[in-house]
């Protein structure tokens, strides 16, 4: 990820409903949630939610699929992650120990032990 996507990443995420959204759709998982769902799920009334939508899709943390009448939204792992490393890519500069709460908060990931009931 290349600086400017960060920013653009962290604008999109500087606003309250956009932020609940991509915590609503990490939590979802990859099934993602149906835009009615997601707009009573965070708060915001559906004919906002589209706008908050499209910010999010073009900083590349979010997706969007049709099923049906539907269109299903889910987190964008791929960004999400890449956002995660821009931030770590030059951490510690030799010093693990200043990285070590950041690694250690990722490895107490419910995610990352494969259990489907806490993922």
């Amino acid at each position: 990820m290349e600086e400017r996507q960060a920013v653009a990443a962290f604008a999109a995420l500087g606003q309250e409903h956009r932020f609940r959204v991509v915590r609503a759709l990490v939590t979802a998982g990859p099934d993602g949630l149906a835009a009615g769902a997601l707009a009573t799920e965070v708060g915001v009334a559906s004919t906002n939610l589209s706008f908050h939508l499209k910010e999010l899709s073009h900083a590349g943390l979010i997706t969007s699929r049709r099923e049906g009448k539907s269109v299903i939204y889910s987190a964008a792992y791929a960004g999400l992650s890449d956002l995660i490393a821009f931030l770590m890519r030059d951490c510690c500069q030799g010093r693990p120990e200043v990285c070590a709460p950041a690694v250690a908060a990722l490895s107490a990931c419910d995610c990352l032990t494969g259990d489907p009931a806490h993922a």
